[in-house]
């Protein structure tokens, strides 16, 4: 965990190393006000076993200041960890946001999965619009909708401190990938020259960090770096080339491994599918006998 001040908020990094996940605590100091944003639940694929232990982290510092969750804050629907945004919630009361073009990933893996998605299955607290203002506390933060690695990716920007999910990585790593369903790399160069387009001192702070050549994972760059050295948009870096690049290396790109169950679990905000007849709860994998 690692902490920050930024333009009056407070914030706290947690990283679950299982699967390189950094997850926040947005605090506003003068209201004791929170957010949580990317939260993490614990999976063993193997065992199909559910742990709460990172999320528990989470509540127990949140306890530990004297807060109130506001939000738990999603910046997509992740494919490479299920999110605790639902146990969250259930604890803290917190409102689960993510963008409002989340409804497009329900339709698509819904679809996908044989699987109809029941009112409640379907509902986020809050699904925000491009822009939109809201507050954590006494301090302002917009939701910026920043697709190309989903439709429904958003980017947070809260004072000087920029919450970008999986739009950027480290400038050593690049940026994500555009090849799930609803990916595109026009949008996704579109969405990265918006956040580029923030003044050079703007911390940005990534949802997953995969060092190089052994190096620590880190959770916080800045527009200033990224704009100077990311291997894939740096150096002003054109759109053609980009969308080239980016679709090439999607193409050689394995499918995260926990991509069914996570995708399951957090079109759902965080729950799991329902109950079965014999009182089991199932997370379903597709078959192609393709070549």
């Amino acid at each position: 965990m690692s902490n920050a001040i930024a333009s009056g908020l407070h914030v706290e990094t947690f990283f679950d190393p299982a699967t390189s996940t950094f997850s926040y605590l947005l605090l506003d100091p003068l209201s004791r006000a929170c957010a949580l944003i990317d939260p993490v639940w614990d999976f063993d694929i193997a065992s199909g076993r559910c742990s709460t232990a990172s999320a528990d982290l989470l509540l127990q510092r949140v306890k530990e200041l004297n807060a109130q969750v506001e939000w738990i804050l999603e910046t997509h629907v992740h494919a490479d960890h299920l999110s605790a945004s639902d146990y969250l919630r259930r604890h803290t009361g917190g409102r689960v946001a993510i963008g409002k073009q989340v409804t497009v990933v329900q339709a698509v893996f819904s679809k996908r999965l044989g699987q109809s998605l029941g009112d409640d299955e379907q509902r986020f607290d809050h699904l925000f619009t491009d822009d939109e203002a809201f507050c954590i506390g006494t301090v302002e933060a917009r939701a910026w909708h920043t697709p190309g690695h989903t439709p429904a990716c958003v980017t947070y920007v809260v004072g000087d401190a920029v919450f970008v999910g999986d739009t950027l990585f480290m400038p050593d790593c690049g940026t994500a990938r555009c090849d799930f369903p609803g990916g595109d790399a026009r949008a996704l160069y579109a969405s990265i020259q918006r956040i580029l387009g923030l003044p050079p001192h703007m911390r940005l702070y990534v949802c997953h960090d995969y060092p190089p050549d052994g190096r620590v994972a880190i959770a916080c760059t800045t527009v200033a770096a990224q704009r100077a050295g990311n291997i894939h948009v740096g150096h002003g870096i054109g759109e053609d080339v980009f969308i080239q690049m980016r679709r090439a290396r999607d193409a050689t790109l394995a499918t995260p491994k926990l991509f069914w169950p996570a995708l399951q679990v957090n079109i759902r905000g965080g729950r799991l599918p329902p109950t079965e007849v014999n009182g089991v709860r199932y997370l379903r994998l597709p078959v192609s006998l393709g070549g």
